[in-house]
């Protein structure tokens, strides 16, 4: 069985949740302290093993090539002053990145297929740039070490409120076995009240090969856009799929609220800063109690 060595990022979204930010800045490109959204999610391919990925972008996007690429005046620059741990910082974006555009917006099902070529005859990895995940064994880690075990897709899933179960593609499992579900059907943003179960697609993916054969019809689903989801669906019809409820917290920031509160964790987290940030915070909300 072959191992999963590639991951597709999909990064050509219009970002339209951010503007004005995302005019002329990439949303993957917004920082979380300071290292940009896409880094985080580079940074978890590749402590999952993955050795090859390709990003799909847009012809809006080169600030994501720019970022990975070498910048040798910067590193000389660090050197020469001393700043080993900001030089640290700046190497750590460098990894074998490839890159494809996508060059119509038609949705993530489509943004996968561009990078087919690529892929080949191999199980690959999909993830989102939408979640940032913390956990102990990284997100995407755990969801390869169950295909390992299964030879099967695998897509990562965890539990959302009713109230949200219409922003998300929604499993309907039949079967559990520890944290992993076999799974009945695949619905891609049902409406409130219909959906089969809590269980919310969490933007982490380990896809055969055969998700090629339904992304190739280019059938249109929910929102006139080519939904991945529903390729998932149409591999599970002829062959097993399965959900894995994968542990860690998973931080939103495809979204301006959950963006700003994962800034907010992720400062508390940073030890140069953490202390001053949550007097800030102290003040803040005894000034909003007065108010009150």
């Amino acid at each position: 069985m072959q191992k999963v060595k590639k991951a597709i990022i999909p990064a050509a979204g219009l970002g339209t949740r951010f503007l004005p930010a995302t005019k002329a800045m990439p949303k993957e490109m917004l920082p979380i302290v300071d290292k940009p959204t896409i880094q985080y999610i580079v940074e978890e391919a590749i402590e999952s093993g993955i050795e090859d990925i390709i990003i799909v972008t847009s012809n809006t996007k080169r600030a994501i090539e720019d970022h990975f690429d070498t910048n040798f005046a910067l590193e000389e620059s660090l050197k020469r002053t001393g700043k080993t741990e900001l030089l640290k910082k700046v190497k750590e974006a460098e990894v074998d990145i490839h890159y494809i555009r996508q060059k119509q917006p038609r949705g993530l099902g489509h943004a996968v297929w561009c990078a087919r070529k690529f892929i080949g005859d191999e199980p690959f990895a999909v993830l989102l740039g939408d979640d940032i995940v913390q956990a102990d064994t990284p997100g995407l880690k755990q969801l390869i070490d169950q295909y390992d075990e299964t030879g099967c897709s695998v897509i990562g899933v965890q539990t959302v409120s009713d109230e949200e179960t219409d922003r998300y593609g929604i499993v309907d499992p039949f079967s559990k076995e520890g944290r992993r579900y076999q799974v009945h059907h695949f619905v891609e943003k049902p409406k409130l009240g219909t959906a089969p179960s809590n269980l919310a697609i969490m933007g982490r993916y380990v896809l055969t090969p055969r998700i090629f054969e339904h992304l190739d019809k280019h059938e249109i689903g929910a929102g006139g856009e080519i939904q991945l989801t529903d390729a998932i669906q149409a591999v599970n019809e002829i062959e097993k799929v399965y959900a894995y409820d994968f542990e860690g917290k998973r931080f939103d920031v495809g979204e301006k609220l959950g963006f700003i509160e994962t800034t907010i964790e992720f400062a508390l987290q940073n030890n140069d800063i953490k202390d001053e940030l949550y007097e800030f915070l102290e003040k803040k909300i005894e000034e909003i109690k007065i108010k009150a």
